[in-house]
């Protein structure tokens, strides 16, 4: 009965004036994000992150996480009317989706899409609230060595998970725990890594490395590659999917739902791997598999529903245990930080307001967006004729504007320049920027837990091995690189063996 009052408590939090418009403002400004290419949640996020140093953490929190689950709306619209993923985890609806709307059935194609991501939004916040208070109440009793292993295994997680080479996304998290040990040492006093210039003593700002990497960084790299503007279908009849097409929708909504709440609760998996995963599994059930990639509404719904209960489920460890599993959710850990509030089990017991006012607010999110996406689809469209080179320019005002405005330090926008830079550098050689990031968040939580479990062990290493907890994630984090090294093990061996037998 608990958690129906406190659900009562959220659902009073998220209906207020002041919650209910910055939801609107999230989830409107998601859906556009979702539909415009090249841009995404997480450069919207990283380029709005200053604004939300003047809010309260509740609106701020609410209107960043509509961002992030909107822009998975917005995303399948032009998967499905121009074959052109607006979002990552958007790329596998073009294969369906795109040849419905060839076939003259765009409707029924956007209508099950935004059936299926309301349902699974549902079903993922449900989640949070069912899962999320126990798991929190668990890790109240962790200690400093647990707390060390458990990031670990995050940060192991998430670069193994990660897009492309493994070795280059560990080089990547060892650079953003560098980046985060940048300033003055909290125990000692002592500068470190600033290299005699002031304005770094304090450190380098979260919102400098997450616009830099990201924002800045993302719009250099799209300028180099040429636009695409034309739209193929204009305008969208018969919205209302048949009994049929809902019958056949369905079972992969709910089997994309559990594959998504599956994958968005791990770290470093997220959206993208949920929708893939989930239409693979739609595939292999088919009784006839050819029809996929030629309009099956199957490989609509489900990886929809699979990446929207994927962004929901990723708050899960984010909001109880203060992991973020991807990168967007390292940028609402950022957003926490800002607010002067410290991740972790304690958030919902010291800001009960935050935390069930974020999932009350995430099923008023949800019913805003079905509202919105479908009467809207025309007013999307039109956006796709924007060109970038319009939009660029005032994207990286903003940047500077925001950076600029948290200290009124012009350093802090050079650095982002710097930044950007580096992060462009990276994309080119194929250094993916996500397990930065969670190394920069998580990388001075992480020294400072490892100290005190040190101090308190009196320097014996053993601490992380002789606790049952700590253990369990030292073996768990050693099992995930373990699984993912040895076949380049044991196909390096057989190139060996290849070349001695020849």
């Amino acid at each position: 009965m608990e958690i129906f009052h406190n659900l009562i408590y959220g659902f009073e939090v998220a209906l207020s004036l002041q919650n209910l418009v910055y939801c609107f403002i999230g989830v409107l400004v998601g859906t556009a994000i979702g539909v415009l290419p090249g841009i995404g949640p997480l450069v919207t996020i990283a380029m709005l992150l200053p604004l939300t140093f003047n809010l309260a953490p509740t609106p701020s929190l609410i209107m960043l996480a509509g961002i992030y689950y909107g822009a998975q709306y917005g995303g399948s619209t032009t998967s499905i009317l121009v074959n052109l993923p607006g979002e990552t985890a958007s790329a596998v609806t073009c294969l369906d989706g795109y040849q419905m709307a060839r076939q003259g059935r765009a409707g029924p194609a956007l209508a099950i899409a935004a059936i299926g991501s309301f349902f699974a939004g549902c079903v993922g916040t449900l989640l949070i609230a069912l899962f999320g208070p126990p798991l929190a109440e668990w890790a109240l009793k962790f200690g400093a060595p647990e707390y060390f292993s458990l990031m670990l295994m995050g940060l192991v997680a998430a670069a193994v998970l990660a897009h492309g080479d493994m070795t280059k996304s560990l080089a990547m998290v060892v650079v953003g725990l560098l980046l985060g040990v940048v300033g003055t040492d909290v125990n000692s006093g002592m500068s470190r890594f600033e290299f005699g210039i002031a304005e770094l003593t304090d450190g380098i700002g979260f919102t400098v490395v997450a616009v830099g990497f990201f924002a800045v960084a993302e719009i250099v790299k799209n300028l180099e590659s040429p636009e695409k503007t034309e739209v193929f279908t204009k305008k969208v009849k018969n919205l209302m999917p048949t009994i049929k097409d809902l019958k056949d929708s369905f079972p992969a909504m709910v089997r994309g739902t559990a594959v998504g709440a599956f994958f968005g609760a791990l770290p470093g998996t997220g959206p993208s791997i949920s929708a893939f995963s989930s239409y693979m599994v739609e595939k292999k059930l088919a009784k006839d598999s050819s029809r996929f990639g030629k309009g099956a509404i199957e490989g609509v719904a489900g990886p929809e529903s699979a990446n929207n209960a994927a962004a929901q489920t990723a708050f899960i460890p984010t909001l109880t245990l203060g992991i973020p599993g991807s990168a967007t959710m390292a940028l609402m850990l950022g957003a926490l930080t800002i607010q002067g509030i410290a991740p972790g089990p304690q958030v919902m017991t010291s800001n009960p307001d935050l935390f069930w006012g974020l999932i009350a607010s995430m099923w008023v999110g949800n019913a805003m967006l079905v509202i919105l996406n479908l009467p809207l689809v025309g007013l999307w469209v039109q956006m796709l004729k924007i060109p970038y080179r319009w939009l660029f320019p005032s994207i990286i005002m903003f940047c500077a504007v925001g950076n600029y405005s948290l200290n009124n330090s012009a350093m802090d926008v050079y650095l982002c320049a710097v930044l950007g830079l580096l992060g462009y550098i990276f994309a080119k050689l194929e250094f993916e920027p996500a397990p930065m990031i969670l190394g920069f968040v998580l990388g001075p939580l992480m020294e400072e837990n490892l100290r005190r479990a040190l101090l308190i062990s009196r320097g014996d290493p053993s601490v992380f091995f002789t606790r049952p907890i700590s253990l369990a994630f030292m073996l768990l984090a050693a099992f995930i690189l373990f699984i993912m090294v040895a076949p380049a093990m044991r196909k390096k061996k057989e190139e060996v063996y290849s070349v001695h037998g020849a």
